[in-house]
């Protein structure tokens, strides 16, 4: 009988300690997780402030520093000259050409375009130099790449803008500036030269859209060291075309006329002058070299020379 009251009590007792775990855990689960959450949610906005008083000051602090740092992203880190993908790019983009400076104020020895004897686009301007002068950044940015291209662009330099272009400062002795570096137009990023795939002291320039190598004659009036407009707006269908608003005072200095007008079919003739290579008096008149050899009698070998006229029809 004992050891049945005893089993009957153990039972009763373990019952009632179930009964009163189960009802403390049903209880209390409720009302810890909602104020789990709260604790949670309360953290979690306590963070985001955090975070958004250190951006704050933080871009207080390099606001005058650098430019907007997410123009930095794709390619950033990649070695090649076009790092973009064809599918980012806008078919259109209006692009703030303010705050320019011009690389160098030199005489454009050569136009951007398709170089028949070459069997290639030239992708860039050539400007006439001397030996170590001084090349200048086109607009403020950040330096994207310094390097040496034995069979191109020799040592050359790239700088990513806010604007959205990259430059591209070709041909160089010596770079001036390392990457990652902060600059501004118009300060000293290389000295010029003859490094790389190259004649002779001369400085090619190339102003890119996401990757399009765009004629810098559409955003440069280079005989004039000005820009054409305040902004320049990229089309896909148009970005390898000249713009020139003012053909009769796009004089180059010291000179009577612009040798550059692109596709004067109002002349018959033309002057070689120093620099002109046949090929960039072909292009500047909508000619192939093929044709304006052609045209004057001469075969692949024949040189031409300064003061010598060429027939142009």
């Amino acid at each position: 009988m004992n050891f049945l009251r005893k089993i009957a009590t153990f039972c009763l007792l373990t019952s009632f300690a179930f009964g009163a775990g189960m009802a403390q855990t049903v209880k209390s689960k409720s009302p810890h997780s909602d104020a789990h959450r709260q604790l949670l949610a309360n953290q979690a906005k306590n963070k985001d402030q955090i975070r958004l008083v250190e951006k704050n000051t933080f871009i207080d602090l390099i606001d005058d520093i650098e430019p907007e740092p997410d123009i930095y992203t794709e390619g950033w880190n990649s070695k090649s000259v076009n790092p973009f993908k064809e599918s980012d790019v806008p078919n259109q983009k209006v692009i703030d050409v303010t705050g320019y400076y011009m690389p160098h104020s030199g005489r454009v020895t050569s136009n951007y375009g398709y170089r028949a004897r070459f069997g290639r686009m030239h992708k860039g301007i050539d400007i006439g130099i001397k030996s170590n002068d001084t090349i200048y950044a086109a607009f403020d940015g950040k330096v994207r790449l310094t390097n040496y291209e034995a069979k191109g662009y020799g040592n050359y330099v790239i700088i990513r803008h806010p604007n959205g272009l990259e430059t591209v400062y070709g041909h160089l002795n010596k770079a001036l500036v390392k990457p990652d570096q902060v600059v501004k137009a118009g300060q000293p990023i290389g000295l010029g030269g003859s490094t790389g795939r190259s004649t002779g002291p001369h400085l090619h320039f190339e102003t890119r859209f996401m990757g399009y190598a765009i004629n810098p004659s559409a955003i440069f009036d280079f005989a004039n060291q000005t820009t054409h407009t305040d902004t320049y707006t990229f089309d896909k269908k148009t970005y390898t075309q000249a713009r020139n608003f003012a053909p009769a005072n796009n004089l180059a200095k010291g000179d009577g006329e612009n040798p550059y007008k692109a596709a004067d079919s109002q002349k018959d003739s033309y002057t070689v002058r120093k620099g002109d290579t046949l090929s960039s008096i072909a292009k500047s008149y909508g000619l192939s070299a093929t044709s304006l050899r052609k045209i004057n009698g001469m075969t692949a070998s024949d040189v031409i020379k300064v003061g010598q006229v060429l027939k142009l029809k």
